[in-house]
């Protein structure tokens, strides 16, 4: 089977990482995998082969009047790439600008059609004139994959036919994704925390919509050689970084860590996890699971789904300071627990995230869309 992919972005994020780890699993598993992006270093380390496509940002609000201009243009760079990797058995796009340009694309060239969700429907898209284009696009697709089922909830809800909306897990190379002791000592002591502190971190965009606030002062309240790691960037951050005042030089800023993530959690004791309002399956909980890290989410978005009790907690009310200090407070008396709860959520993790594991069951997928016998 060749699988041919489409990616463009303007970052590497988690949603990037797993579609690549994804289909390096399928070429483990001796298929052809192809990406077509304006990221070929995602490739870099995989069996995936990456080819030059670039057709503009990502869907948005910011971004939408001008790529309804140039969409006759984005359409023909799509089928020109697109009929250099002929045949194919499988087109899978990833982000809606390429998922929506399905309707400049023949017959010939969709093969069997296949869209990743990588969270909730955006509100925009599930009413109105954006549903209606979105609805008759997805009928020209054979399925549709949601990263948890409360995306593929919210796909259905928006008129996706259920019978093609399946739910595929997040892919992540687990062997590359555990606890690292050296790497531990390492960022610690770079970073001047004691081996015997309390650290408490997070991999997170800082962005106002992601409340890492409740973060910042939570950790704040705690007593104790108790250190506070935020690994990512964003345009929130002065004020992060005012909010952490309290905490001197036990506040540390990290630039998001990419391929080093796991290095960076190793440091860790506790991760938290601060929801925005839409989350698909973010690796910012399923990473710290793979690490041996109970795992403390703010709110039940996007953790629902990924975190079974034994393995962290998800704290009601959602977003509140006090809550989540005195969960951190007692994660902090109880190294047992921490480990208890840290093997269990490694377990969880290996069996639901394992990238063979996702592949067998894309393939999985596949046979069954093919066995239906109606591809549009």
């Amino acid at each position: 089977m060749k699988i041919v992919s489409v990616l463009t972005s303007s970052v590497q994020g988690g949603a990037e990482f797993a579609a690549v780890w994804l289909l390096d699993a399928l070429a483990e598993r001796g298929h052809e995998a192809v990406l077509l992006t304006n990221l070929p270093e995602l490739c870099s380390g995989t069996r995936v082969a990456a080819r030059p496509l670039e057709i503009g940002p990502k869907l948005s609000r910011a971004s939408y009047k001008r790529l309804l201009l140039s969409g006759p243009r984005l359409g023909a760079e799509l089928r020109r790439a697109l009929r250099h990797e002929r045949p194919y058995d499988v087109l899978l796009l990833h982000f809606k600008k390429e998922q929506l340009l399905t309707l400049a694309l023949p017959r010939s060239l969709r093969a069997t059609c296949v869209w990743a969700e990588w969270g909730p429907l955006p509100a925009p898209l599930r009413s109105g004139l954006a549903n209606f284009v979105y609805r008759t696009t997805a009928r020209r697709v054979d399925a549709v994959l949601a990263v948890s089922e409360g995306t593929r909830a919210t796909l259905v809800a928006a008129g996706v036919e259920e019978r093609k909306a399946f739910v595929l897990p997040n892919a992540v190379r687990i062997e590359e994704h555990r606890y690292n002791e050296t790497a531990r000592r390492e960022i610690r002591g770079r970073l001047g925390i004691a081996g015997d502190a309390f650290v408490i971190g997070a991999l997170t965009r800082l962005h106002a919509k992601k409340r890492n606030d409740v973060l910042v002062e939570a950790a704040a309240r705690l007593e104790g050689d108790v250190h506070l790691i935020l690994a990512g960037e964003g345009e929130s951050e002065d004020e992060l970084r005012r909010l952490a005042r309290p905490l001197g030089t036990r506040a540390h800023f990290l630039r998001s860590p990419g391929k080093e993530a796991a290095n960076v959690i190793s440091a860790f004791d506790v991760a938290v996890f601060c929801p925005s309002p839409t989350e698909g399956a973010p690796l910012s909980v399923i990473l710290p699971m793979l690490c041996g890290r109970p795992v403390v989410a703010t709110g039940a978005e996007g953790a629902r789904d990924l975190l079974p009790p034994g393995c962290g907690l998800i704290l009601e009310p959602e977003n509140d300071v006090s809550a989540l200090a005195e969960a951190l407070a007692g994660y902090q008396r109880d190294p047992s627990r921490r480990a208890r709860e840290g093997q269990a959520a490694r377990e969880h993790a290996e069996v639901t995230h394992s990238a063979r594991h996702v592949a067998a069951e894309f393939e999985r997928i596949y046979r069954a869309v093919r066995a239906q016998g109606d591809i549009a």
